[in-house]
């Protein structure tokens, strides 16, 4: 009796009825996202990521820093064949050139006997890209590395009766000259002209520099706006990794022109 009882009580219950399922098909949950992280979609976030890291690279080796290939021994010690070298773009312009500075500039004309590259076809336009956009390092075919040792207006002498190169009448003491390298190599007398620089490597015996060119126009001298930059560090090898310091104490006690 108490069983039919309680089934009636829950009997008189009313019911709520059920909705109805939705007409159409059913989404598959999660559809959308995988649609968001499809093949498409890792496409064009990769293609976003590499053209960005195009474009801050070519910023970079346009107005800051460059890459360089070294081809050549003129400047044993300091720096050997095949190194890799950066070059700060900030000088000449918001810094100031120093003597004993490491520039790389362009050929003035006639300084090197350059000769186009080997690589051809598909390579070398690869390899132009790359260089232009600052991924690869520049081949110094066209340019030249040499170590600043006189600026605008300075008075630099080397004679037979004196075995130092001398800047406004101070004989340099230059320790980072290559073993065996005569300071002079030459004799010469010259005042470097305003907005040019006189230049020379630290392989002494083997560096086609300002010394040999005082019949150019310039006398030798380079033009200022032919400069690239200041090299600051050797980057490759590993085993070459250096920091290129201005060697200050060299230049110390050289008093700028009147």
């Amino acid at each position: 009796m108490v069983d039919e009882c309680g089934l009636g009580a829950l009997a008189s219950v009313p019911v709520e009825p059920q909705p109805a399922p939705p007409s159409g098909p059913r989404r598959t949950p999660g559809k959308s996202s995988a649609a968001r992280t499809g093949p498409l979609s890792w496409l064009r976030e990769t293609a976003i990521v590499l053209v960005s890291a195009l474009v801050l690279s070519l910023l970079a080796k346009t107005f800051l820093v460059q890459a360089f290939w070294i081809p050549s021994a003129s400047m044993h010690q300091t720096l050997m064949e095949n190194d890799r070298v950066l070059v700060s773009k900030l000088a000449p312009g918001p810094l100031h050139l120093n003597r004993g500075d490491i520039v790389v500039f362009k050929d003035p004309g006639g300084w090197l006997d350059w000769q186009p590259p080997t690589a051809t076809g598909i390579r070398r336009g690869l390899n132009d890209v790359l260089a232009f956009v600052g991924l690869r390092p520049v081949d110094a075919g066209r340019y030249l590395v040499k170590r600043v040792i006189g600026l605008p207006g300075d008075h630099v002498v080397c004679s037979a009766s004196i075995a130092q190169v001398t800047v406004n009448g101070v004989a340099l003491d230059e320790p980072y000259l290559a073993l065996g390298s005569q300071p002079c190599g030459t004799t010469f007398d010259t005042t470097v002209p305003p907005d040019s620089l006189w230049v020379m490597g630290d392989n002494r015996n083997d560096s086609q520099d300002s010394r040999y060119h005082q019949g150019d126009p310039g006398g030798g001298s380079i033009p200022m706006n032919h400069v690239v930059g200041v090299a600051f560090v050797t980057v490759w090898p590993a085993d070459r990794w250096t920091l290129l310091r201005n060697p200050g104490a060299t230049f110390a006690n050289v008093t700028d022109p009147a």
